[in-house]
């Protein structure tokens, strides 16, 4: 009932997609897809060939994982590794990796 409800609630657009955002998912996403190989374990890159994502906020990580995952951003890795990601794991990725202060 609480989804059904928060659903109802974005699409009227009291709120936004946001708000259903699942930090643990986003962490486990993170983990599951390989994000720790070139971003870390924390979000800190011990790879300069990679960046950072720690700090980052929510929205840039969303809107930049779907400009990769639409081919609006250019990278073959990044292409690849978002062209499998659905929006609910975009939210989750932007509210998990932008809660790395």
């Amino acid at each position: 009932m609480r989804i059904v409800f928060a659903l109802l609630l974005c699409v009227t657009g009291i709120f936004s997609p946001v708000a259903l955002a699942d930090m643990a998912a986003g962490q486990s996403t993170y983990a599951s897809r390989g994000c720790i190989g070139c971003h870390g374990a924390s979000g800190i890159s011990t790879n300069s060939a990679y960046p950072s994502l720690k700090g980052k906020s929510e929205e840039y990580i969303r809107k930049n994982l779907s400009d990769y995952r639409n081919g609006a951003r250019k990278n073959a890795v990044m292409n690849a590794m978002a062209a499998g990601l659905s929006d609910r794991d975009i939210y989750n990725l932007g509210s998990y990796i932008g809660s790395l202060k």
